[in-house]
């Protein structure tokens, strides 16, 4: 059998075999490779470089973070949101690569020591006047970046100041451009004006019944109730499983004592100090201080000899800067004053001029109180395990109130409006919290009818909500009797308001027939007001130059005597220009100076938005869209 094996191994039949399980090994081993053999691994690809997925999601993340960060916990983005955010991270990257690429190109370089001085002169991480390494750890697991990555952002933004420094240095804004945008700025109007509030409009005659149902059925979006939806709202939290959870005895008495100092209150003493140069001088102050109480006195001669003396205030000995300090003020009785204490600031004398004692509460006083806590800590951890089982149940096909009610979720069926309203305009109570109410009602008007509820977080509580929407209603106008009184006044206001309307109607019409303003208003019985120069931005609250903000543009681009007319907050206004007074570069050198600054700074970013476009187009960005979806955080 044996001779058989070896001529059989000697046989080419053998060696194929052989060939073919060393491939099927090496092949296994590979496996990944082989799979992703021709496949796209690198989500842009650039003339010189590349960038890979990780990269683009880890700053997409980072850019949902510092946005989430800005606008808070109410923050909520939709997908369009988050894809926006993508594409914003990766064009970021993709001008950060094109910059490198040019900075190899033109063989810019930036030393370590730049970078590690640059750092080490941020603001952020002084401390002292020196650098904290303590200080730039924390903002790197805040930012959730690595020292590395960091640096290398560092090194990238000095490059850039290299590179765009020099195309900024080149932009000097022509004369003819600043003097233009001084004028712009500085140029002011003189105009009369005629203010039609509705207050002053005429009384209109009292509408009739026919006229009141007219307007009622002609304004369906004024007096209509808005878009009720039914719904099934869920809520797990630490507080809806607090009746689940018995903290035994023995664990409260334990709880107790390891929580001590949360139920003491600590002494605290009233305490006048002297802080003198040298030891002599202290005693010399301690016994003054000894047969007179008088801060004011005790203060002149501690300031005699150097030194000087204040009241601190109540203290607790965890107050007090060093050990030594506070032993000496809790050490003497109330009304008493201490020997000197020497420490690094020099020579300390105390008065204690008042003790409050501490309290110590019994555990009987506290237990009612301390069982709540760890009724609710346990509950806390107890939420996210019933949050599985409940996502579970809701996957096997159970409705929410089932899943809800099984689970200890506090369950609701609630009939809403969009503001938390029922139909007859009552607040209706949510079992939220009042802090996450309004995130609630967001959740609420986002469900859609015949999808699955979901459990999710709520961020401004520590609590799971699920929502399922079982019907709406749609918008649909209240009975005439039911808003009778709301539609008359309604229909009073939009009468006022045509009458105004009216009014500044017929001025335009004199004017454009061509009477000025003023003759036009007077010879319909109102009042008009010249006001100006006035500004672009007039001063608020000036006589003369507080004019309706509303007639500001339209002013602005009139040309000579050509009158506007334009709704306000109050009613209507009317205007006509009669003098554009040009600035004095002379008398307002100061303001032709910001202009010519003002002007170089906008064309310096002109060049510098234009080169990095240029930058982009040389590097020839190509991006995978498959791709792109993964980088969406």
């Amino acid at each position: 059998m044996i001779t058989w094996f070896r001529s059989l191994a000697q046989s080419w039949v053998a060696k194929i075999l052989f060939v073919l399980l060393i491939l099927s090994f090496a092949i296994w081993g590979i496996e990944d490779i082989v799979r992703n053999f021709g496949r796209e691994t690198a989500l842009v690809r650039m003339e010189g470089a590349q960038i890979e997925v990780p990269e683009a999601q880890f700053a997409a993340r980072r850019d949902l973070q510092r946005i989430q960060r800005q606008l808070g916990p109410d923050f909520e983005p939709d997908q369009a949101v988050r894809e926006a955010i993508a594409r914003q991270a990766v064009e970021t990257l993709i001008a950060e690569y094109a910059q490198r690429i040019e900075a190899d190109r033109l063989g810019l370089a930036t030393p370590d020591s730049q970078v590690v001085a640059y750092v080490h002169a941020i603001p952020a991480f002084q401390s002292g006047g020196s650098f904290d390494r303590l200080a730039l750890e924390q903002f790197l697991r805040q930012s959730d970046m690595t020292e590395p990555m960091f640096l290398q952002i560092v090194r990238d933004d000095l490059q850039r100041m290299q590179l765009i420094g020099a195309v900024r240095a080149g932009a000097p804004a022509p004369d003819i451009l600043a003097r233009a945008l001084f004028n712009w700025e500085r140029q002011k109007r003189i105009a009369q004006v005629v203010e039609l509030p509705l207050l002053d409009a005429p009384e209109p005659p009292a509408p009739t019944q026919a006229q009141l149902e007219r307007f009622h059925a002609n304004n369906p979006d004024r007096f209509s109730t808005p878009e009720l939806r039914e719904v099934t709202l869920a809520v797990l939290s630490a507080e809806t499983l607090r009746d689940q959870v018995e903290v035994p005895e023995e664990e409260l008495r334990t709880a107790f004592e390891a929580r001590r100092a949360q139920f003491e209150t600590p002494e605290r003493r009233q305490v006048e100090q002297a802080l003198l140069p040298n030891e002599e001088a202290a005693r010399q102050v301690a016994a003054a201080w000894a047969s007179s109480a008088d801060l004011a006195a005790i203060n002149q001669a501690a300031q005699a000899a150097g030194g000087s003396a204040t009241a601190l205030g109540t203290v607790a000995r965890a107050d007090l800067p060093l050990p030594e300090l506070a032993e000496a003020v809790f050490a003497v009785p109330g009304g008493n004053v201490t020997q000197p204490v020497q420490s690094p600031f020099g020579w300390h004398v105390f008065r204690v001029t008042a003790v409050t004692p501490g309290t110590t509460a019994s555990f009987e006083e506290v237990r009612e109180r301390l069982a709540d806590e760890l009724a609710l800590e346990r509950a806390a951890d107890l939420a996210f395990e019933r949050a599985n089982r409940i996502e579970d149940a809701l996957a096997g096909g159970a409705t929410l109130e089932e899943a809800g009610r099984q689970n200890g979720m506090a369950v609701a069926t609630l009939r809403l409006d969009a503001q938390g309203r029922d139909a007859e305009g009552a607040p209706v109570p949510l079992p939220v919290p009042a802090d996450a109410r309004a995130e609630a009602l967001r959740l609420v008007f986002a469900a859609e009818m015949g999808r699955a509820p979901r459990l999710q977080e709520l961020r401004a509580a520590d609590a799971f909500v699920a929502v399922e929407l079982r019907g709406t209603a749609p918008p649909a106008l209240k009975p005439f009797e039911s808003v009778a009184e709301e539609v008359r006044l309604a229909w009073l206001a939009d009468a006022r308001r045509r009458a105004q309307e009216e009014r500044a109607a017929a001025l335009m019409a004199a004017m454009r027939g061509g009477q000025t303003l003023e003759a036009a208003a007077q010879a319909a019985g109102l009042r008009s007001e010249r006001f100006g120069p006035f500004g672009r931005e007039p001063t608020p609250g000036v006589p003369g130059l507080t004019l309706p903000p509303e007639l500001l543009p339209p002013l602005f681009g009139a040309n000579l005597n050509e009158p506007v007319m334009v709704p306000t907050q109050s009613g209507f206004a009317v205007a006509q220009l009669l003098e554009i007074v040009p600035p004095d570069p002379t008398a307002e050198a100061e303001a032709l100076a910001n202009a010519r600054r003002a002007a170089q700074l906008q064309q310096a970013e002109d060049l510098e938005a234009q080169y990095a476009a240029a930058l982009r187009a040389r590097a020839a960005p190509r991006i995978s869209p498959s791709l792109m979806q993964q980088v969406v955080p």
